[in-house]
């Protein structure tokens, strides 16, 4: 899923979302999970490989629990700059909604093998079983995307693998920042419709 489909679904007279362009980490791969209040709420999971961001979007967020397997539905690719993108999309917008950064870091596969850690992560995501470690703030330790079969052909299961960093249960909403931009905005969001329950 190429950044041509990234580009062709925003207006960028109009959002703030960065252009789509290719760009590399200087050392390490990077991955970023976006808390994004759309539609409906759920996390953008997002993992550097060849000079972009290929993305998930993940509805109920990720988990540190072994016995939760999220449904990940892969989007098209965001260009790298999308790493560090926080804010507001405006209504009318593709996504258009509240976007704020839950974790990042960097990332690299489970398995060392001959081949650069790229090459092995997209050997690896052609083959429909990506195993990595993460090395983030909130999110540590192994985990998988697994493909799904018999399904959708973009439905994806993100697994987190027992391992020292296991959490159990483990909810995504309860490790959000107080000062959450997209709490706030679902807060108004939800006062705003009882408003109008009010007065119809």
């Amino acid at each position: 899923m190429a950044l041509k489909d990234y580009n062709e679904k925003r207006k960028f007279n109009e959002t703030t979302e960065p252009e789509g362009k290719t760009k590399k980490s200087k050392d390490k791969l990077i991955f970023v999970i976006q808390r994004h209040a759309a539609s409906r709420l759920h996390y953008d999971f997002r993992l550097e490989m060849e000079g972009v961001l290929k993305s998930w979007a993940v509805p109920k967020g990720p988990s540190l629990d072994p016995k939760d397997k999220r449904l990940a539905m892969m989007v098209e690719d965001h260009p790298y700059d999308y790493k560090d993108f926080e804010g507001n999309i405006p209504e009318g917008n593709y996504g258009a909604g509240q976007v704020e950064i839950w974790d990042s870091g960097t990332y690299e596969p489970l398995e060392e093998t001959k081949l650069s850690d790229e090459k092995e992560l997209l050997k690896e995501l052609h083959s429909g079983s990506l195993k990595f470690i993460l090395h983030g703030k909130k999110l540590k330790g192994e985990f998988a995307l697994v493909k799904m079969k018999n399904t959708e052909d973009n439905a994806w299961l993100l697994i987190k693998h027992k391992d020292e960093f296991t959490e159990s249960p483990y909810d995504a909403e309860e490790n959000t920042s107080s000062k959450s931009l997209v709490t706030k905005f679902l807060e108004e969001k939800k006062s705003l419709k009882i408003k109008e329950e009010k007065k119809s």
